[in-house]
């Protein structure tokens, strides 16, 4: 992938890929890690910004995704003047990091499966995308041949056919994914897989977003998927992402500052290219700031001890007890992102949407949805401010952004708000964060 420019800036980023495992992909002229390693050693950066993007992205929709939020940053005028001003010859490096992240595409996002059942390709293909996504074996590819099978013959059934059960049993075993509960790795950090407790419960409590229906026989198959995007979001985080934080730390001097943003599923990668290969290992030096944009992680990732399962801490907990962040975390949360409000408790294994107008806080949940919490950590909830207002963010602190008023536009597919996150007032709040490292 060559090196990106941002439509209507002089700016450009690089863009780094990596594969399902973690490994980054080769370009026609080398790695483009090399390529950020010898900019490194001739160019006065001050600065690193790293982004990862979330959940629904292919390329083409990565390099969308990192074009609007870096030009969104680069016409907030008055942060950059601010910077400049605190930091003589501040001079950024962006890098955007790719990774594989579609748990389910737009091939049978619809309501009704609409191939012909007498044809043999479409069915093939869609075997073949979802076996990359779960589990590359032919055992797997059978038990999604039984469950598309079933799909097409009947698309709207009233119950979960026993074989169609046995294959999701089967499918779940193959992903290789746990059911350890909160404080897991993310992809493990469930309930036990029940595939006919999820079809039945989206038949009680339909998850639909104006024209797809997420429901039906497929449902189960949709929230395996989600989860192994969750365990495929670590891996590459503390595997390619891990080794490439730490290549980039050792080819500067101390004075570069780090920072790093993701958004989603993205968050999950931030995190863990923060704690590393089994969450525990060290970084050459901490980052310097950090933002975890409508997270689609545990609510409890970062703390000490999970109050639902006293003694355990969150998986990220070693990111705050071994201080790898220097200056402020930030956070955000908005009512109106469907896909953390509907999707990611219903992919947990619990059977009811999130209800916002209360206190108590669910054994699952989203950061996206109710911040960072739990036990052992120095947590600051507050509104996010328009772009003339100033943040009192300080160093070693957490901050949960309430930015209901601003992530607020639904994007006309099934997420709500979820990824409304290209707005000034966003890019304010991270900007400030910067300035507080």
């Amino acid at each position: 992938m060559p090196i990106e420019p941002v439509p209507g800036t002089s700016l450009q980023y690089y863009l780094v890929s990596f594969d399902a495992v973690g490994n980054e992909c080769d370009e026609p002229q080398g790695k483009m890690s090399q390529k950020i390693l010898d900019n490194l050693s001739y160019e006065p950066i001050t600065d690193v910004f790293i982004f990862s993007h979330g959940w629904m992205s292919d390329v083409p929709g990565a390099r969308q995704q990192y074009s609007k939020w870096i030009h969104t940053m680069y016409k907030n005028i008055d942060d950059i003047t601010q910077i400049k001003e605190l930091r003589a010859g501040f001079r950024p490096l962006l890098i955007g990091v790719y990774w594989p992240s579609l748990p389910w595409g737009n091939e049978e996002l619809s309501s009704s499966i609409s191939f012909d059942s007498a044809s043999v390709s479409p069915l093939e293909s869609l075997i073949e995308q979802y076996a990359q996504r779960i589990a590359d074996t032919d055992t797997s590819r059978q038990a999604l041949k039984t469950i598309f099978q079933a799909a097409i013959a009947d698309i709207a059934p009233d119950y979960m056919p026993s074989e169609v059960r046995q294959a999701y049993e089967v499918l779940n075993h193959e992903s290789g994914l746990g059911s350890d509960g909160e404080g897991a790795a993310p992809g493990s950090d469930r309930l036990s897989f029940d595939p006919e407790g999820i079809f039945e419960a989206a038949k009680a409590e339909p998850v639909d977003f104006g024209q797809f229906n997420l429901n039906g026989i497929l449902m189960p198959l949709r929230v395996l998927s989600f989860w192994k995007m969750k365990d495929r979001a670590r891996r590459i985080g503390e595997t390619g992402g891990f080794e490439l934080l730490a290549q980039l730390q050792k080819a500067t001097a101390n004075t570069v500052r780090f920072h790093l943003m993701g958004h989603s599923f993205g968050c999950i990668v931030v995190s863990a290219m923060l704690a590393g290969p089994r969450g525990h290992n060290t970084l050459v030096r901490p980052v310097n700031s950090v933002a975890l944009v409508q997270g689609a992680l545990s609510l409890w990732s970062y703390c000490a001890d999970i109050p639902v399962l006293p003694g355990r801490p969150g998986y990220f907990h070693s990111v705050v007890a071994d201080h790898k962040v220097v200056g402020p975390i930030i956070t955000t949360q908005t009512e109106l992102d469907a896909a953390l409000g509907k999707m990611y408790p219903l992919a947990a294994g619990i059977r009811h949407q999130i209800v916002f107008e209360t206190d108590e806080l669910p054994k699952f949940g989203a950061l996206g949805t109710f911040g960072v919490r739990g036990l052992g950590l120095e947590i600051v909830d507050m509104k996010m401010l328009p772009v003339d207002e100033s943040y009192p963010f300080t160093a070693g602190k957490i901050y949960n952004l309430d930015s209901t008023q601003y992530i607020c536009d639904n994007d006309g597919i099934f997420v709500g708000a979820h990824n409304d996150i290209a707005k000034p007032e966003v890019a304010h709040a991270v900007w400030q964060a910067v300035f507080a490292s």
